[in-house]
């Protein structure tokens, strides 16, 4: 890699603004069913999720909150974890594709389903940068001395 990549990548500007584009999805959803409560009611009640108002809040509560850890790299773990098992979960309660039958519907909720399957890897990823930053070797504990050394590279926890 060159040197110049290298320093671009290592800035701590990079690394937030690669936090907040990667939770874009998830805190634009959240604001937008929490500004439009009654539509987000009405998405739930249409993927049959009730009762609706109960499954809005946690939808909000879970991407805004799952958003904020994120781009805060505070417990980046417990932010990714929440969104990636929503997302996950997102895929047979709403991109079924494999048991529709009528286009592009089908062909709509495959490419989706696949596309989260892609975030749910970037998730992944940005939970494994956290920990490497912080020092750990993805649960072996860090001192907080270990912690505030790494922080420098934006990832950390």
């Amino acid at each position: 890699m060159s040197y110049v990549v290298e320093q671009f990548l290592r800035h701590r500007i990079v690394a937030a603004a690669a936090r907040v584009l990667l939770t874009f999805p998830f805190w634009g959803s959240g604001l937008a069913k929490f500004i439009d409560f009654e539509s987000g009611v009405a998405e739930m009640a249409r993927f049959g999720l009730e009762p609706a108002v109960a499954f809005n809040i946690a939808t909000v509560i879970v991407q805004l909150g799952g958003s904020l850890l994120i781009v805060l790299s505070r417990y980046t773990w417990l932010g990714a974890g929440a969104l990636g098992i929503f997302t996950a979960l997102t895929i047979p309660i709403v991109h079924h594709f494999w048991s529709m039958t009528e286009e592009p519907f089908r062909t709509i909720a495959f490419h989706t389903a696949t596309e989260h399957i892609g975030m749910i890897g970037a998730l992944v990823i940005v939970s494994i940068l956290a920990a490497q930053s912080n020092g750990s070797r993805l649960g072996s504990p860090t001192t907080a001395a270990t912690r505030r050394d790494n922080s420098q590279d934006g990832f950390c926890d």
